[in-house]
């Protein structure tokens, strides 16, 4: 099991660039774990990508019902005080938006403060430098969109 940021599950929405190298990754470990904001993270990103014209209704439509296929498969951290706690002191730490600082936290939270027995799938640069800097393996690297 790893767990899987927004940025990372995003491709298995939506064909992207990274989409062959992220599906493969789940081919080698479909077991997910996310925090449980990740489907707002990703409601939120398809719908933008609509409201700007690079998604029709109909693949946003398909896209969604994907997100709800996955949802049923993985496992979620709840937003419990330990998660704010380390999201609060990661943001004092990395370069973070708040909702990354969330992610990381629910990762650090799910590894139970073992970064390096579960390895991170993300694309977005910033979070994995921090990541990788709190002890995390990263699986993905590269550019979020």
């Amino acid at each position: 099991m790893r767990f899987w940021d927004s940025s990372a599950i995003l491709p298995l929405l939506v064909d992207e660039e990274a989409t062959v190298a992220i599906t493969r990754e789940h081919r080698r470990d479909p077991a997910i774990l996310v925090s449980w904001a990740t489907p707002v993270e990703c409601t939120s990103a398809l719908a933008r990508r609509e409201r700007e014209g690079s998604l029709a209704s109909a693949s946003l439509s398909e896209a969604l019902d994907r997100l709800a296929e996955l949802e049923r498969a993985w496992a979620e951290v709840h937003p419990v005080e330990r998660v704010r706690a380390q999201a609060m002191r990661l943001l004092r730490v990395h370069a973070l938006a708040s909702a990354d600082a969330l992610q990381l936290a629910a990762a650090l939270v799910a590894a139970e403060d073992q970064p390096r027995t579960l390895p991170l799938v993300t694309l977005d640069e910033r979070l994995a430098l921090a990541a990788e800097r709190e002890g995390f393996a990263v699986v993905g690297g590269g550019s979020a969109s």
